[in-house]
C-alpha cells in the first residue's frame, strides 16, 4: 500500500479564510493583512538558529569559500533577489554569493514548474559550482522540493555545509540539512500560495541572513554602506552623505577625500576620521581585513 507524504502546513486550508471570496474589498485586505502580520513571529523563532546559519557563512566566506542559494519557483526567485543585490549594496565580489534557480533564467519571468521536481538536475548543479567548505542553503517553503533535496544530498557529499530554509518544522529535506530554518507560517491565505505568508518569511530570513553576514564582514561602519558601489548619480550622492553622516565634516570636505582616495569609501572614510594619508588608510584596511572599527585602532 503506498503511504502519502504528510501535508505540508502551507498546503493545509486556513480555517480563518474560508470565506474570503464573499468579502467586500477592505475586509479581505484586512483578513490578509492579519495573516501577514504573524510571520515575523515566526521567523522570530529561529533566530538562535538563523545566528549559527550566519556565523557558518561568515566563516565560509572569510576563509575564501563561497555561498550558494538553490530554489524553485518563488522561493528561487527570493533567493535571486537576494544574492543579485548584494553586489551594488555591499560590492560582495562576482561569484561569491550565487543564486541557483530550477529552470535557469527563463524560470525568473515564466513558471517553469517540473523543474522543481528534478532532483537529478540539482544534484549536478550543486556537484558542479560547489568545493569543500562551502555553504549550500536550500530554500522550499514545503520543505521537500526534489530539486533542492538533490543541491543538499550533493553539497554533503561535497563537504559543503548545509542549510535548509523551510516553512515546515517536519521538512522531509531537515536529514540533509547541518541547520534547519523552520520558520512556521502555517496554512496560507490562500491554500498552498506560497508565494504570500512563506514567501515573506523567505525574504525576512534571507535579508538578515545576508544583512547580518555582511555586517560581520565588515561592509559597514556603523550602519553605513561603507562598500556600496557607486554606478549612478544617487548613489554618488549617497556616498558622500555616508561620509558626512560618519565624519559630521562638511561634503565639499568628503568629496575631496572620496575623489583623492579614488573613489574608494572606506578608504576615505578613515583618511577623514584620522590623519592618515591614502596609502596607510589602505594598508591598515587590508591588515584589519576591511573591517574600519579595527582599522582605526591600528591607525590610531
Amino acid at each position: 500500500m503506498t503511504v502519502s507524504p504528510p501535508i505540508a502546513p502551507t498546503e493545509e486550508r486556513n480555517a480563518r479564510t474560508h470565506q474570503i471570496d464573499q468579502l467586500p474589498t477592505l475586509q479581505l485586505l484586512e483578513l490578509i493583512n492579519a495573516e501577514d502580520a504573524t510571520v515575523a513571529a515566526a521567523v522570530a523563532a529561529v533566530l538562535p538558529d538563523l545566528a549559527s546559519a550566519v556565523d557558518g557563512c561568515v566563516d565560509a566566506l572569510r576563509s575564501g569559500h563561497r555561498l550558494h542559494y538553490f530554489g524553485a519557483g518563488t522561493s528561487g526567485r527570493m533567493a535571486v533577489l537576494d544574492a543579485t543585490e548584494l553586489r551594488p549594496t555591499y560590492g560582495v565580489e562576482p561569484g561569491h554569493v550565487v543564486a541557483h534557480l530550477a529552470g535557469g533564467t527563463r524560470a525568473l519571468t515564466d513558471a517553469v514548474e517540473a523543474a522543481e521536481d528534478d532532483a537529478e538536475t540539482g544534484f549536478a548543479t550543486a556537484v558542479e559550482v560547489l568545493t569543500a567548505g562551502d555553504v549550500a542553503v536550500g530554500i522550499t517553503a514545503s520543505g521537500g522540493t526534489p530539486f533542492v533535496g538533490g543541491a543538499l544530498r550533493a553539497a554533503r557529499d561535497r563537504g559543503a555545509r548545509t542549510v535548509l530554509l523551510s516553512a515546515n518544522p517536519n521538512a522531509a529535506l531537515a536529514p540533509y540539512a547541518d541547520i534547519h530554518l523552520a520558520v512556521d507560517t502555517g496554512p496560507e491565505v490562500v491554500t498552498g500560495s506560497t508565494r504570500m505568508k512563506a514567501g515573506t518569511a523567505q525574504k525576512l530570513v534571507l535579508n538578515a541572513l545576508s544583512t547580518a553576514v555582511m555586517v560581520r564582514l565588515g561592509r559597514t561602519y556603523s550602519n553605513l554602506m561603507t562598500d556600496m558601489v557607486a554606478s549612478n548619480a544617487k548613489l554618488r550622492v549617497r556616498q558622500v552623505r555616508m561620509l558626512v553622516q560618519a565624519t559630521g565634516l562638511p561634503a565639499d570636505t568628503c568629496q575631496a577625500a572620496l575623489t583623492a582616495a579614488g573613489d574608494e569609501a572606506k578608504v576615505a572614510l578613515l583618511t577623514l576620521l584620522t590623519r592618515a594619508d591614502v596609502t596607510e588608510a589602505r594598508r591598515a584596511l587590508r591588515a584589519a581585513g576591511g573591517v574600519v572599527h579595527r582599522a582605526l585602532h591600528t591607525v590610531r
